[in-house]
């Protein structure tokens, strides 16, 4: 589904990550271990397209994005790839069903209402389509971001510290709530954390360390 060869991504100079070889299959779920500061964040930014690597490949659904312009990467990311944020980045001055809509055009894809209903539907929270990101608490707009990150049923699913700042009980929610959603796509999911609490809900590991 994706598959890194020989990366390497610094920042004035600094290597803050490196991943020689890492392969994964259509429909798997991964959690990206390391503490702060091991290049968990970038990885994930790579994968997305967000960041253009220092050296080496990232091909994901078969493309290399690396040889992507501007235009196609937006495209391709808005078409193959989900993404959820520690900050949820949901657009202030539009409602709920218009966050989902603005990502299916952002995509070049025709505004589907039913499916944007469809994918709030399954996530309990149908009824606040006609909300403002304001008017929600911390969890309905999770779900929301999460919604926005499936509506276009992407082959991969990013998750940033999704859980990290939730109570252990909302913590496993959330960490349901993707899985179920990824399955529901056939989508990898990958999810970058520190946290520990979640390792044993996810079947495969791949752990990171600071770089000197």
């Amino acid at each position: 589904m994706f598959e890194i060869r020989e990366l390497k991504h610094a920042y004035d100079s600094t290597e803050v990550l490196s991943v020689s070889s890492w392969q994964v299959e259509q429909g798997s779920q991964w959690l990206v271990l390391g503490p702060s500061g091991s290049g968990k964040t970038t990885l994930l930014h790579v994968l997305a397209g967000i960041l253009k690597p220092t050296a080496g490949s990232v091909r994901v659904a078969g493309q290399d994005i690396g040889a992507l312009s501007e235009n196609e990467l937006d495209c391709f990311r808005g078409r193959h790839i989900g993404l959820v944020l520690q900050r949820l980045h949901l657009m202030a001055s539009l409602t709920v069903m218009d966050n989902l809509l603005l990502a299916q055009y952002l995509a070049g894809l025709p505004r589907d209402r039913a499916r944007a209903s469809q994918v709030l539907a399954g996530l309990d929270i149908g009824e606040r389509v006609a909300a403002y990101p304001h008017e929600l608490s911390f969890g309905q707009a999770q779900r929301v971001a999460v919604a926005r990150a499936v509506v276009n049923r992407p082959k991969l699913l990013l998750a940033d510290e999704p859980t990290s700042n939730l109570d252990d009980e909302r913590c496993m929610q959330a960490l349901g709530l993707l899985q179920d959603q990824a399955r529901a796509c056939n989508a990898t999911l990958v999810i970058a954390t520190h946290d520990q609490r979640i390792k044993a809900r996810m079947p495969n590991q791949y752990t990171i360390g600071i770089h000197q």
